[in-house]
């Protein structure tokens, strides 16, 4: 199995795990003399097993990508970690810029003035820059993600 299926089937089973969770929920609790539509205790064997499965996908999932290396030397483990904390730097970069760009209302001259305090222009460059590195490391574990073979 590639790690990319692991991934999709990781991905189905949390789906999984959260329908199995609303079902038992809805049934629960019935009306004295009254049957659930379906047999609580086949929903928790069910849960029981996608629950077990998807233990043993994270566990491969984690220990492949310690192991196996993009082309550039670094392990998947690491280059998903980058990509995330780029993924936070963009987030805070668009954050300023949207706060810098909102409009300051004054309805008198004599109403105090808020300036920007940085060049809105550069952060848009480093934010642009952030995500056209965020694509291209996205994109190179993608590419991995599709030739690796699960470490089972």
């Amino acid at each position: 199995m590639k790690l990319a299926e692991a991934l999709v089937e990781r991905k189905a089973a949390q789906t999984k795990i959260g329908e199995l969770n609303e079902r038992l929920q809805r049934i629960i609790l019935v009306q004295e003399g009254e049957q659930p539509a379906e047999q609580p205790t086949t929903l928790l064997q069910e849960l029981d097993d996608v629950v077990h499965r998807l233990e043993a996908l994270i566990v491969a999932i984690n220990r492949t990508n310690v192991q196996v290396q993009l082309p550039d030397g670094r392990s998947i483990m690491a280059a998903i970690a980058q990509r995330d904390v780029v993924r936070m730097q963009i987030g805070v970069l668009e954050t300023l810029i949207r706060s810098a760009s909102s409009p300051q209302f004054r309805t008198r001259g004599s109403e105090i003035k808020f300036v920007v305090t940085l060049d809105i222009a550069q952060l848009h460059r480093e934010r642009d820059q952030l995500a056209r590195a965020y694509r291209e490391l996205d994109t190179a574990i993608q590419a991995v993600n599709w030739s690796a073979d699960l470490v089972e």
